[in-house]
């Protein structure tokens, strides 16, 4: 058996682990890179193996970094099924058909105003492209295992994390492979707590928080405290957010906030037509989180829904003060980056950061005090103010992921350590041996482990 990591290695995108055993080629997750150029530009790059050669698709969860390059798979050759559970399916639609329309819409902004560096930019793919994709999904119950061939099958596992994310355990040549997809928190505000593995020969554990701890404060107590103090400048709240579960945990929160009067009553907007797609997704998926029927709807009634762009532009030059939810998350594209542009020059403006922003995206620029930012092309000096909830993060800590390991019966083979920058994932293998005395080690880009 043969084991090559080419995406999500040395980095928190363009998940991609190759699995090869007796002829058959099977692919556990299929991210686009997002970040600094030199990660974006592997998107255009070719897989070292034919996609037509690879017989299957196992997919942890619908985030863009573990199924945004499904489109390019397909496009070049895969003919194969996809297997993910009926939430995933569901969201890596929303999530590829809105990364194909961004990117449609960027390249069309780049060519009419000429700041491409290519004389025709072209986008990675097109509405069309992420619609071939969608026949070839095939669901997965939890928890049921699902026969890929006659000697090799698959489990997937409440992850945590997102709705529907999984863990994928794969029984294979007589080996048991775990591959934790990223880990939620065992805490989480929405969903259950990840399932833990009992066996397995070989883990393949992300480790995006692996040097942190998520803070122990009271996230309702920190966004209480940062919407107050803009409102009474008289300014705008935007809350840059991944439409998929973050923005149902923030309006969630601010529903909290409003009912006890703890915040004033200003218009909530939520402005991510992907994100108003995925309450209905929450709706019929009520068995993956903790809330009940009439709770998402008195949620809802909180919230103005924005999905058409001409309300976009009402909202952004309304200057009365307001709560905005847009996405993305990272800032990398999509509507919330039409808000910065009026706002981010106003000292009034506070942008409250709720998620892990990989490096060289504009969200990490601005965690990090970036004087100024890039926006299709234009400069924008930062005069918001800008603050982070770190409590609001849908993947595990440091804590999480050892305690994740804590339940196998007997030491695994070796673990390797994906989607994790290079700092945080030699410091979670430190951990793990120190705790565990497991065989650890940091998964490469282009690795070839063989077994």
């Amino acid at each position: 058996m043969k084991i090559q990591f080419i995406g999500g290695a040395g980095a928190v995108t363009g998940s991609k682990t190759l699995i090869e055993s007796n002829g058959m080629r099977i692919l556990i997750d299929c991210g686009q890179f997002q970040g600094i150029k030199p990660l974006r530009e592997l998107n255009w790059e070719p897989l070292p193996i034919l996609p037509s050669s690879i017989d299957c698709v196992l997919l942890t969860h619908g985030h863009l970094d573990h199924c945004g390059w499904l489109p390019r798979l397909v496009h070049q050759g895969f003919s194969g099924k996809i297997y993910c559970t009926a939430p995933t399916a569901a969201i890596a639609k929303l999530i590829l058909l809105d990364s194909a329309k961004i990117q449609e819409e960027e390249a069309e902004q780049a060519n009419q105003e000429h700041y491409s560096k290519h004389e025709i930019a072209e986008p990675l793919y097109d509405v069309a492209q992420a619609e071939a994709v969608f026949p070839k999904f095939r669901i997965v119950k939890p928890n049921h295992p699902v026969a890929l061939d006659a000697e090799i099958s698959a489990v997937f596992t409440n992850a945590g994390h997102i709705l529907g994310a999984c863990s994928i355990t794969l029984e294979i040549e007589n080996k048991t492979l775990v591959f934790s997809g990223d880990i939620g928190r065992d805490d989480d505000v929405l969903l259950f707590a990840p399932t833990k593995p009992q066996k397995a020969d070989y883990v393949f554990l992300e480790s995006t928080y692996g040097n942190r701890l998520h803070p122990d404060s009271d996230v309702l107590v920190e966004l209480e405290a940062y919407i107050n103090n803009t409102f009474d400048k008289g300014g705008t709240v935007i809350i840059p957010s991944f439409a998929v579960e973050r923005a149902q945990t923030v309006m969630y929160l601010l529903w909290q906030l409003r009912k006890a009067n703890r915040i004033p009553e200003v218009p909530f907007i939520i402005d991510t037509p992907m994100g108003i797609s995925v309450l209905d997704i929450f709706m019929d998926n009520r068995s993956w989180h903790k809330l009940n029927e009439t709770d998402c709807r008195d949620m809802c009634q909180l919230f103005s829904f924005i999905s058409d762009y001409q309300e976009t532009i009402q909202a952004v030059f309304d200057n009365q003060p307001k709560v905005v939810i847009a996405a993305s998350g990272m800032l990398t594209g999509g509507r919330v980056l039409t808000y910065l542009e009026r706002y981010i020059t106003r000292v009034e403006t506070t942008v409250i950061i709720i998620g892990y922003q990989a490096e060289g995206t504009r969200g990490r620029k601005l965690l990090e005090g970036a004087e100024e930012i890039k926006i299709r092309g234009k400069y924008y000096p930062v005069q918001a103010n800008i603050q982070e909830v770190q409590g609001l993060s849908a993947h595990g800590d440091q804590a999480d992921l050892l305690n994740w390991l804590s339940e196998l019966k007997a030491k695994p083979q070796k673990v390797f350590l994906v989607h994790g920058e290079n700092q945080a994932a030699d410091e979670l293998r430190i951990k793990i041996q120190e705790k565990y005395s497991f065989d650890c080690s940091v998964a490469r880009m282009g690795q070839v482990f063989e077994t």
